[in-house]
């Protein structure tokens, strides 16, 4: 495998450009038709899904978490988490050196630390509850947390290293991966921390995984852009010059450069793959599990 390019966005962020990994990654998601959806780690299912169907275009998902996930980081040491560092960049190294158990595939991924949530996101919307769930999409969307293990109780002696670690400020962050699939986040790693933070009244310290687009499909989106903005400049300058007009284009300015700012960072869809067997498959799973989903 070729070694990533980064791109340095600061302290808190870089993008890696992952080279020499065409294929699948082991950590993918699978669909087959029917609203089917599979998350693998390499030949182990770890979640099942199942779109609802209803008055919504989108109702929502079921969700079914299997044993056996393993997360793609080491552990962190006390030591480590008390030593002051760029845990984005500690992460990024580790995703890299996990050819076996990590979501990366070729194209450019974004992971950045982010302290601040939505309140619903880790106090309503964290799927606390094992092995299924529901992921209501028709409220304007869902935006929350879905464990891929069981989570510990607070009083376990990991958690509770953990939650001294998070009243000192000196937690590892969690690992989230943001999944348009789910509309959702899916904890890489940290689930011990994440509840150890929560139970210390806290939002958890987060390092976030996100697909972003690769450089030929955000140039492609910058020079339609670009072609907009330049046409609604030429109308604008043929008017009669005025206050209103010249307000009118210093707007048009900022709204571009925002734009175009934005455009290599903003998050592009999770990538699937085609689940071999088609639904037959999917459906075997579900039986294996002996599952009954309430779309079924």
């Amino acid at each position: 495998m070729d070694r990533s390019h980064r791109e340095l966005l600061g302290p808190g962020g870089l993008v890696l450009d992952v080279r020499g990994r065409p294929g699948p990654p082991p950590l993918r998601f699978e669909c087959a038709p029917g609203g089917r959806l599979l998350l693998r780690q390499g030949e182990l299912p770890v979640l099942l899904g199942r779109e609802e169907q209803g008055g919504c275009s989108r109702e929502g998902l079921f969700v079914h978490r299997l044993a056996g996930y393993r997360s793609p980081l080491p552990p962190p040491r006390s030591a480590r988490q008390r030593r002051p560092g760029n845990w984005v960049h500690q992460y990024a190294r580790w995703l890299e050196e996990a050819p076996q158990d990590g979501p990366l595939h070729e194209g450019r991924w974004l992971l950045g630390e982010r302290h601040r949530f939505p309140t619903y996101v880790w106090w309503g919307d964290f799927l606390r509850d094992w092995p299924g769930g529901h992921l209501d999409w028709c409220a304007g969307g869902w935006e929350g947390v879905v464990p891929l293990r069981p989570l510990s109780p607070e009083d376990d002696p990991r958690v509770r290293v953990y939650r001294k670690h998070a009243r000192e400020g000196t937690l590892a962050p969690v690992l989230l991966w943001w999944v348009t699939l789910l509309d959702g986040w899916v904890v890489l790693d940290g689930h011990d921390r994440a509840v150890a933070s929560l139970a210390e009244g806290r939002t958890p310290p987060c390092v976030v995984l996100t697909r972003v687009p690769d450089e030929e499909d955000w140039r492609r989106t910058a020079d339609e852009v670009t072609q907009g903005h330049e046409r609604r400049t030429e109308r604008l300058a043929a008017r009669p010059a005025d206050p209103g007009a010249e307000r009118q284009r210093d707007t048009l300015v900022r709204a571009y450069g925002d734009v175009m700012s934005s455009l290599p960072y903003e998050p592009a869809p999770t990538r699937s793959w085609p689940l071999p067997g088609g639904a037959p498959a999917w459906d075997a799973l579900a039986r294996d599990a002996m599952l009954q989903f309430p779309s079924d």
